[in-house]
């Protein structure tokens, strides 16, 4: 760890370098995998690095990394304590997430964070509106509905890019009553009312684009996750399955599965952004053809 951080001050290392894995770590130093991924956990938490999904640790911008030490000190706010929140979480995902974690951070007493905020549970309520808040959608939708339903998938996969846990605190049949959040809901309902369209037909449209945007965006977290955990990024863990998928594959009847694999054996680059594209097209078209004014 020490190497690392003097790595990064020096200037070996510069904003956007890339740092070494939980896996190469362990290799290059010689340590346990325990001490690789607490030296990196250290690293994030003194804002020297920063996660990104699919991509694992960079070296943080220099105003990142000099933002939360300066946090420290000064007068005590909830606007305060929830921006550091949210980096908390953006770095380090939901389950880092702690009130002791936000007061460390802010250098005062855990308990005084409760005279802002009643606890985790309101804290996250308090994040989801303020990044719902960062990036509002223009004043009013264009008068083309199709454009309109791809202009709001692509804003909330936005904030999901920006903010990976925020997909996992979004419920859709227990939805959050947060003003920035029907915010976003509101343009939506806006677009769908010129055509005429009736009350359960606009809720039902707003929930499928949302539950699309949503499905996918939960593999943000989870592939952040799944790479600290690993210390392998989703090209190297895929490569690491190859034999056993291909053993399954040419076993017994899965002849579709053998030929895709075949077809592949160059590689795949996985892509949520693509996803996401590739399933928005398809979805909105289907959505467009149920969007008719009911008798």
């Amino acid at each position: 760890m020490n190497e690392l951080r003097a790595r990064i001050a020096s200037g070996r290392l510069r904003a956007g370098d890339r740092i070494p894995s939980t896996r190469q770590i362990v290799r290059s130093f010689g340590v346990a995998h325990a001490t690789a991924t607490k030296a990196l956990s250290t690293l994030r938490h003194e804002g020297l690095i920063r996660s990104i999904p699919r991509s694992g640790h960079v070296v943080a911008e220099g105003d990142r990394a000099a933002r939360e030490p300066s946090e420290r000190g000064g007068a005590l706010t909830r606007e305060r304590i929830v921006q550091i929140a949210i980096l908390l979480a953006d770095d380090e995902g939901l389950d880092a997430l702690s009130m002791r974690g936000v007061a460390a951070k802010l250098g005062v007493p855990t308990m005084s964070l409760y005279r802002y905020v009643e606890g985790k549970d309101a804290l996250v309520l308090l994040m989801i509106d303020e990044v719902f808040g960062e990036h509002p959608l223009p004043r009013s939708p264009p008068r083309d509905l199709r454009e309109a339903l791809i202009r709001a998938a692509r804003a909330q996969w936005a904030l999901y890019r920006r903010h990976g846990w925020l997909a996992h605190v979004m419920p859709l049949a227990r939805p959050v009553a947060l003003r920035n959040v029907i915010a976003h809901a509101e343009w939506i309902l806006r677009a769908m009312e010129a055509p005429g369209l009736d009350a359960v037909t606009r809720i039902e449209a707003h929930m499928t684009l949302y539950s699309y945007v949503r499905g996918v965006a939960v593999n943000l977290e989870s592939e952040r996750e799944a790479e600290a955990t690993t210390g392998m990024t989703e090209a190297q863990w895929n490569e690491s399955q190859g034999a056993a998928f291909l053993a399954i594959a040419t076993s017994g009847p899965y002849p579709s599965f053998a030929r895709l694999l075949n077809e592949l054996s160059g590689g795949y680059d996985f892509n949520l952004d693509r996803v996401f594209e590739f399933g928005l097209q398809p979805m909105i078209d289907g959505l467009m053809k149920t969007l008719r004014p009911r008798e």
